[in-house]
């Protein structure tokens, strides 16, 4: 018997499901595979303890399992299959490179195995029957050509003689020069047979933009499917989103937030700055000459004049990109409070929400949800905590039957559905085909902010309390700039996630308009205390009155979560605003940001500043006015 060691590695398995209604079962093992036995065991490699062995020479395929957006409930995403006698093994390796090597590996070892298989199913036996062709036979016929060879017909080269070989990964395709390569930001598993997985750091190549929000794409292996664009960023020198180091989103304020929660000596972010129209390396140090206790520091980078354009944060070192300019730093202070030693990462460590789970699937079938606690109910209906097929946390709000038109309601859903933005709360999809609807969104950890600030009242400082305001003014500035008009925009309508974002929510009397401008039917209720006279008088919406109800949101804000106009009834508040009287300024907001409060209560829509004037305003007044720029 040959002993030689070919792989070995710990990988998963499932469990054989011997009954139709027995639970599958995910299990470490350490796997080994010699010129005849594939023997998995129990326990760590010093002390191994045998579980079963398959004698080599009577396995009949192996092959890559498609998952086709079944969940795996484990670690290990890359499932292959070993068929042998009337078993079938399924192995889950931790990636493509470790699942390559196994199945090309084994089948180099069973390529003269005279009862290899012609046909195979490629995808899983699952609750009694073939998930590729619903045959309910677990032995029946393959309903897929198998090829023990791949697709050249020609036998897999040998493995190295080694006890851990190196991966064997095919030629990726030649990329033509016109083709836009993008890196993965976070990894993302497909959830249906047409999506490619994506892997953190990996390469791709962009072949259609079928609309803002996925695009079809290829890997290095020739596989192609539909992508998330937000998952991606092009690959190019100039790029910084490719870097753990930078983030877009992130203001001074969240940038103390991060460098402080991780509390390392030179601890740094990269952000972009809105005073200096470039970018701002903020560190943080634990000592520093003249100061008492841990300090940050905020550092414009600056560009040099004239061709070519260098990057500096001190003139006596320049350099000819930003990438240059942090890795110099890395090493060497020079000039700076400490030198850049721990890279911070993104504000919300979680992957991002996709518009949809995946391309052009909005109606999701009630089957694949699984009701959990109730989290509030509202004037449409109640809102629980859900999961969609076992995995995806999300909100699940059902709509009371004759709340809403429901023909409207679902064109106007499907709408939203596609847009997609850090500070919007994600609209998934809808279940639409039996009553009572359902709308499935993101899950938002810490709930709405008015109640987020009710209960914390007296912890914030005036940093964090602008910060919400910018978050949800970057949420408008998106809807806004895509014709979208809200309508009913106040903190009770805003959610926080895990990481304290503040996302713009509850979507249910927005409007999308060509002309920035949308007339309600008379009597239509409407949030009196956050409207404006144009709404009071003519009914008449427009992105000019969200900015009305993004000002009365600022003094919610900085009121802590005080109700505007408190115990004055609705007919006053009217009258009192057609008077030209406004809310009185909150003792935690600085005249500058009263000022902009007054700016958004202009009487006039035209004479109202945009959102994407405000974020500008807010951004300035969080890096200039609260805390002095280094």
């Amino acid at each position: 018997m040959n002993t030689e060691v070919l792989l070995e590695e710990t990988l998963i398995k499932r469990s054989q499901q011997k009954k139709r209604t027995s639970p599958l079962n995910y299990k470490e093992r350490l796997f080994v595979l010699t010129k005849t036995h594939l023997t998995y065991y129990d326990g760590k490699p010093e002390r191994k303890f045998k579980k079963d062995s398959i004698d080599v020479s009577r396995i009949k395929c192996v092959e890559i399992v498609k998952s086709c957006g079944v969940p795996i409930p484990c670690q290990n995403k890359y499932p292959f299959q070993v068929v042998h006698d009337n078993n079938i093994l399924y192995v889950f390796a931790p990636n493509l490179n470790s699942r390559s090597l196994w199945v090309q590996s084994l089948k180099d070892e069973i390529k003269n195995n005279p009862n290899v298989f012609m046909k195979y199913h490629p995808q899983f036996w699952q609750d009694g029957s073939w998930l590729c062709c619903r045959q309910v036979e677990k032995q029946a016929l393959g309903c897929e050509q198998y090829k023990l060879f791949g697709d050249s017909g020609k036998p897999l080269p040998k493995i190295p003689e080694s006890k851990r070989a190196p991966p064997i990964t095919p030629s990726p395709p030649e990329i033509d020069e016109d083709e836009e390569v993008v890196v993965a930001l976070f990894d993302f598993p497909g959830v249906e047979a047409h999506d490619l997985s994506l892997t953190k750091g990996s390469e791709y190549v962009v072949l259609e933009k079928c609309d803002p929000n996925w695009y079809r794409a290829r890997n290095k292996y020739g596989e192609e499917g539909y992508i998330p664009s937000n998952y991606i960023t092009e690959k190019k020198s100039g790029n910084l989103k490719q870097f753990v180091w930078y983030s877009k989103n992130v203001n001074r304020n969240k940038a103390e937030d991060l460098l402080r929660n991780e509390d390392k000596e030179g601890a740094f972010i990269v952000r972009d700055s809105s005073t200096s129209g470039m970018y701002t390396v903020s560190v943080y140090s634990k000592s520093s000459p003249g100061e008492v206790g841990a300090v940050i520091k905020h550092y414009h980078i600056k560009e040099t004049q004239g061709t070519p354009t260098l990057y500096y944060l001190s003139e006596k070192h320049t350099f000819t990109s930003i990438p240059e300019l942090i890795e110099y730093h890395k090493h060497n202070g020079a000039g700076l409070v400490t030198r850049l030693r721990y890279p911070v990462g993104k504000e919300d460590k979680s992957t991002p929400p996709t518009a949809g789970f995946s391309y052009e699937k909005w109606e999701i079938n009630p089957s694949e949800l699984t009701f959990m606690k109730e989290l509030g109910s509202g004037q449409y209906g109640t809102v629980r905590l859900g999961k969609w097929r076992a995995r995806h946390k999300v909100a699940i709000k059902n709509i009371r039957e004759g709340a809403m038109h429901e023909e409207d309601f679902i064109e106007e859903a499907k709408v939203m559905m596609k847009m997609s933005h850090p500070k919007l709360v994600q609209l998934y999809g809808v279940c639409s085909q039996m009553r009572p609807i359902f709308i499935i969104t993101e899950f938002m950890d810490h709930g709405c902010l008015l109640n987020f600030l009710r209960l914390r009242r007296g912890s914030f400082s005036l940093g964090s309390l602008l910060s919400m305001c910018l978050d949800v003014c970057e949420g408008m500035e998106y809807l806004e700039s895509n014709n979208f008009i809200h309508r009913d925009l106040a903190a009770r309508n805003c959610l926080l996630n895990e990481a304290l974002v503040v996302k713009v929510s509850d979507f249910g009397m927005a409007r999308y308009v060509l002309d920035d401008q949308y007339t309600s039917s008379f009597g239509a209720k409407f949030p009196v205390k956050w409207s404006p006279p144009e709404v009071f008088h003519f009914s008449r919406y427009s992105s000019k009155s969200d900015v009305w109800s993004f000002g009365v949101l600022m003094w919610e804000v900085f009121t802590e979560g005080r109700v505007p106009f408190d115990q004055t009834k609705n007919h006053e508040v009217v009258k009192f605003v057609s008077e030209g009287r406004r809310l009185s300024r909150p003792k935690l907001a600085t005249d500058g940001l009263y000022d902009i409060m007054l700016f958004c209560w202009y009487e006039k829509p035209e004479e109202r500043p945009s959102f994407s004037s405000l974020c500008m305003m807010l951004s300035d007044t969080l890096e200039d006015d609260i805390f002095p720029a280094v």
